[in-house]
């Protein structure tokens, strides 16, 4: 009983060094929520057109809403900057206990109004399902903006 122990142990371990170790290329995950094409719908949320909702329309200008971007990323937990710059920037968010990485690419388009809109692709690495937090976290960001 003890060694059946010991290889559960072993195999546990295992998979949480793979799933915190593993390397995230950021070229890899750093995608322009306007392109998306393919994508698992029960682990990601997308906020552009044809998405899960519209972009999001604020009549201020992108460097004002990037500014306050940078600050609703920065206060998530268990979140930091991977890639991108300016207007276009993407996040990894690690889940607490297993540090399964989640990732949200966010671009911000100029519009002719002055404005901008927003458009954020959130998604898992792992896993088909993630239980809706990209979606939570996806809208929690947009209303953060909003507000």
């Amino acid at each position: 009983m003890s060694y059946l122990l010991l290889v559960l142990l072993v195999l546990v371990g295992g998979l949480v060094g793979y799933v915190r170790f593993s390397p995230n290329e950021p070229a890899a995950w750093h995608a322009d929520p306007l392109q998306v094409t393919g994508r698992g719908a029960d682990n990601s949320f997308l906020a552009a057109p044809g998405g899960d909702v519209e972009p999001l329309h604020l009549a201020l200008p992108p460097d004002q809403v990037a500014a306050r971007l940078e600050k609703i990323a920065a206060a998530w937990p268990r979140t930091r900057a991977i890639a991108g710059a300016g207007f276009h920037r993407t996040w990894i968010t690690r889940t607490k206990w297993w540090g399964f990485p989640d990732f949200t690419s966010v671009r911000l388009v100029p519009t002719d109004d002055g404005g901008t809109d927003v458009t954020l692709f959130a998604r898992s690495r792992f896993g088909k399902s993630d239980l809706g937090v990209n979606r939570a976290r996806g809208q929690d960001w947009l209303a953060q903006l909003r507000s």
